[in-house]
């Protein structure tokens, strides 16, 4: 059987809204998008390609947001390592709002987390990873389905956006598997979930 693993950027109180630009998710009038852009260094993109080749036989877990914003960036992409191993990777997208059937190549549109089966179904094929794609990670949690965490901690208080761990399920525990620090402070922590 596969497993799920999480894998997102946060800020040091847990924010995890709009990592990578300015206007990636606006959202609640978040004006502080891109925080992460400073403290991407070789460390952080050699440790984040290690695991996709690591991963190579799995696939890509999203949800609506998340996918539209990496389908409409990452296969226009012509010179980024990532572009050929995301383009070829299989990717479910989690959404009840998607219009269609998803454009691009090798996507699966699930209709509905709430058919569970469908996710275990994808889980049972390999390995999945979940990259941003928070209000998913918080249904993956409340059905226990998350096996793992990779969390880029940036050395950054933000003071307001969405948050991956808000509220939720009661207590998970954890245990810290893998931790790495990058030359700009990042700490990027892997823990599994122990049942």
């Amino acid at each position: 059987m596969g497993s799920i693993t999480v894998l997102d950027h946060l800020s040091l109180d847990g924010v995890m809204q709009s990592p990578a630009s300015p206007d990636e998710d606006p959202r609640d009038g978040f004006t502080l998008g891109g925080w992460t852009a400073p403290r991407v260094d070789d460390v952080m993109v050699d440790r984040l390609g290690a695991m996709m080749d690591a991963s190579d036989d799995g696939a890509l877990l999203l949800g609506r947001r998340t996918f539209e914003q990496f389908a409409a960036y990452w296969p226009h992409q012509s010179d980024n390592p990532y572009t050929e191993v995301l383009n070829r990777r299989t990717k479910y997208v989690v959404s009840t709002t998607l219009a269609g059937p998803p454009s691009w190549e090798n996507s699966v549109l699930l209709r509905d987390l709430d058919a569970v089966a469908d996710v275990r179904a994808a889980k049972e094929g390999g390995p999945l990873t979940v990259l941003g794609s928070g209000e998913l990670v918080a249904s993956l949690r409340e059905r226990d389905l998350v096996d793992r965490y990779v969390l880029m901690v940036h050395p950054v208080l933000l003071g307001s956006g969405r948050r991956l761990f808000d509220g939720g399920p009661g207590p998970a525990d954890l245990a810290l598997v893998d931790c790495l620090t990058t030359s700009t402070g990042v700490i990027i922590a892997t823990y599994e979930r122990q049942r």
